[in-house]
């Protein structure tokens, strides 16, 4: 009896181990891609660096893959937000936005998704849009300098559209006008 209480500690070891790896293993079986991203990223300790735009750019390269829609029959490019940390970044960190460029910012349910400045370098007009594609509340001239405050819309939207300050007055928008989207997908 004394021998076998004399290795708990390397039997306790041992298990730690095994249930460490089995975790990993799982984890590589049922998400490769990501087992691999992150075996990859731990062997070479690399850290994603985000490149820093400048005004210098071309508006394609800072929003790629933009595509066309209207506001309420004004013809956009937008730059979609359809994923968690991409609704999360949205414009902040961008050195410019295009008076024909726009962030459209896709939830999958209606809600009061509220909007905030962070790391802003420029003011901006906000738009949500219901399910039905009409605006239900819209928020004028949203500055750098207005952070931590979130802009929330008065009823549920599932979109969100950041356009350059100005443009809803310019375009002479409102609550009710209608918003054709680009395809989702």
């Amino acid at each position: 009896m004394k021998n076998k209480m004399r290795y708990w500690p390397l039997y306790s070891l041992l298990a730690v181990f095994i249930i460490t790896g089995c975790t990993f293993v799982g984890y590589a079986y049922f998400a490769p891609d990501k087992a691999t991203n992150l075996a990859a990223a731990v062997i070479e300790n690399k850290v994603e660096k985000k490149r820093e735009y400048t005004t210098e750019d071309p508006w394609q390269l800072i929003y790629p893959d933009a595509k066309s829609m209207t506001i309420n029959s004004v013809p956009v490019s937008v730059s979609i937000a359809k994923t968690w940390p991409q609704r999360i970044q949205g414009l902040s960190g961008t050195p410019y936005l295009p008076e024909d460029v726009v962030k459209l910012f896709v939830f999958d349910t209606a809600g009061f998704h509220s909007i905030w400045m962070k790391d802003m370098k420029y003011a901006i007009d906000i738009i949500w849009v219901d399910e039905s594609n009409r605006i239900v509340h819209i928020q004028e001239n949203a500055t750098p300098e207005s952070f931590p405050e979130m802009f929330v819309p008065e009823k549920p939207a599932v979109y969100v559209i950041e356009t350059v300050s100005g443009f809803v007055k310019k375009h002479q928008l409102a609550v009710g006008n209608e918003v054709v989207l680009p395809s989702l997908k």
